[in-house]
């Protein structure tokens, strides 16, 4: 419901239309977020930090079939171990000390929907097999709970680290990359698409000027050219 308010309270029709950029890389990033956005298969969006990597994400969800459900973000990099099957999969009244009544997880609560894992990199190597488990199972357990639940939530997560290394060094189950990367959607940086600079500068500006009430800025020709030749 947040991300329809969102759209219409923005008069925009995708998060597509927020990724802004002519430059061939971007056209072609576009180009295949339609593609794959009505398929089921799970997605792994790669590329640096701040690149749009969510943004991205939220494209594949919205112009899918399960746009009218929900998409829930988890960012892995940010549940201790402790609390990690508990945020993912839920638990039971009683099932350890604090847990006062049942209480849904992650996957549960994007049921129908889009389930977002990112920073899926960060994930325990000692918590992932459980992670590959609710993948390829399709079926969760909550903490507590004997009774398993059939989940049907698409999985699209995303990584600023290279995951093929980490499955050398040992840190990364490669049966669960497998899992993550059907599909692999890789988002270019600035360096990747420098004409797209003056675009991104003037967008940024527009809004600065609606933020801080200065409708007369403007950016000058030196300076477009000076972001333009930017290293």
């Amino acid at each position: 419901r947040e991300n329809r308010d969102l759209l219409a309270a923005s008069g925009l029709a995708s998060p597509l239309d927020e990724m802004l950029g002519d430059s061939a890389a971007m056209v072609a990033l576009r180009t295949t977020l339609r593609k794959i956005a009505p398929f089921p298969s799970t997605v792994l969006i790669t590329g640096e930090t701040g690149v749009g990597k969510e943004l991205a994400a939220r494209s594949i969800h919205t112009l899918s079939a399960r746009s009218h459900e929900p998409f829930v973000r988890v960012n892995c990099a940010s549940i201790p171990d402790t609390l990690f099957e508990s945020e993912l999969f839920g638990h039971e009244k009683g099932a350890f000390t604090d847990a006062r009544e049942r209480r849904i997880g992650r996957f549960e609560a994007a049921q129908g929907g889009t389930l977002f894992l990112d920073e899926v990199g960060e994930v325990p190597l000692a918590l992932q097999a459980k992670l590959l488990r609710a993948i390829q199972d399709k079926e969760i357990h909550r903490v507590g709970g004997t009774a398993p639940l059939i989940i049907d939530t698409r999985i699209v997560a995303a990584t600023n680290r290279d995951l093929d290394q980490m499955v050398t060094a040992g840190t990364f189950r490669q049966d669960l990359l497998y899992r993550l990367a059907v599909i692999r959607v890789p988002v270019p940086s600035l360096r990747e698409r420098r004409q797209d600079l003056p675009m991104l500068a003037n967008h940024l500006l527009h809004r600065i000027k609606g933020e801080f009430g200065r409708p007369r800025l403007a950016l000058s020709a030196a300076a477009v050219a000076a972001i333009a030749a930017a290293r």
